[in-house]
């Protein structure tokens, strides 16, 4: 008996009929270039020398409470944080992504998230911090509480068992969904805590936390990349979800993450510290929400917002999110000091 072979065209991003089990031909390049970088980059969080940190960490005089402040809080959010992306990748977002190298990505990001939570807890260990008082903080501080509570719905949502694909109204819940996964929990809620902790680095303070963050930020900005091409993906095989009122919404869902970010940034950094202030986050935020709504193909709702950490630009570029894959990462697999280099072109 035959049956005619799956054409490369049948493939889809979600609602795909075709074998889910064929990986190839390949119909999306970009989803296994990026997931064959991915798998460039290794690295591994215990690689990374932490006695510096713990020397400082134990000197009563070696940071100032505010200082400790920002640690401890940064870790009780990312350590949960990360732990919830991991376990909304395996449960809900692999079974909705019908396309083989996309789900093949998909298992990538999901070591790496756990190597996230891994690197979090080495942390947590090494400075010998309450492990406790960090679990409880995204029950026990508002900011961190509020931005569990509003990844919440999103969360239940793609984990529904009931749940499928297939309707105007479902297809746009997974999309909306995915969006505030992507482009808010892993595009926004993350960027306060790394450019706190990326300025203590700069300083030569707590420079192994820095340097296990700044690994977590390049792996980010590979997710990040990886799902807004998703995002961008669906938008171009279902243009029928994209409504103007269904754009009102997912711009007005953007600006309630912009302002959760900018409340931790207050509960972080009650007063000004390391050069920078909550104020100034604000328009950070406002900068990074205008370049997330022009990566989904919405206008820029914050005018003329501007970096105000212009040594962010030098330790992580934030174009890196659109260009990443126009370099490559020199020693990265040793947990040595991250060099860049400029493919040639």
């Amino acid at each position: 008996m035959t049956t005619s072979r799956i054409r490369v065209d049948e493939k889809q991003i979600i609602n795909c009929r075709a074998d889910l089990n064929q990986l190839v031909p390949f119909k999306y390049h970009w989803a296994w270039e990026k997931y064959l970088a991915a798998c460039a980059n290794h690295w591994m969080p215990q690689e990374i020398n932490m006695a510096a940190d713990v020397a400082v960490w134990k000197d009563p005089r070696g940071l100032s409470d505010d200082e400790r402040l920002i640690i401890k809080r940064n870790m009780g959010f990312f350590s949960t944080a990360d732990s919830l992306v991991a376990n909304n990748l395996v449960l809900a977002v692999y079974r909705h992504i019908t396309n083989p190298e996309c789900r093949q990505y998909l298992l990538r990001q999901a070591f790496e998230e756990a190597l996230h939570t891994h690197a979090y807890q080495y942390i947590i260990e090494s400075l010998g911090l309450d492990e406790a008082e960090i679990f409880n903080m995204y029950h026990e501080i508002p900011s961190v509480a509020k931005k569990a509570e509003w990844a919440l719905p999103f969360t239940l949502s793609l984990g529904d068992p009931f749940f499928k694909t297939g309707t105007l109204q479902t297809d746009q819940r997974l999309l909306r969904d995915l969006i505030a996964f992507y482009v808010i929990f892993e595009g926004i809620f993350f960027y306060v805590g790394f450019t706190q902790i990326l300025s203590m680095g700069r300083r030569n303070i707590m420079t192994g936390t820095s340097e296990q963050l700044q690994y977590i930020l390049r792996d980010e900005s590979m997710h990040l990349n990886f799902g807004i091409d998703v995002i961008n993906q669906i938008k171009i095989e279902n243009p029928h979800l994209w409504t103007k009122e269904f754009q009102k919404e997912i711009i007005n869902m953007i600006k309630e993450g912009v302002e959760l970010e900018y409340q931790y940034a207050i509960d972080t950094m009650p007063n000004g510290i390391l050069g920078m202030n909550a104020e100034m986050f604000k328009e950070y935020l406002h900068y990074i929400a205008n370049r997330r709504y022009t990566q989904i193909g919405l206008a820029e709702q914050y005018a003329n917002a501007s970096n105000p950490f212009p040594w962010m630009s030098e330790m992580v570029d934030l174009k890196k999110e659109k260009n990443f894959f126009e370099t490559r990462v020199i020693e990265y697999q040793t947990g040595g000091t991250l060099s860049w280099e400029e493919e040639s072109t």
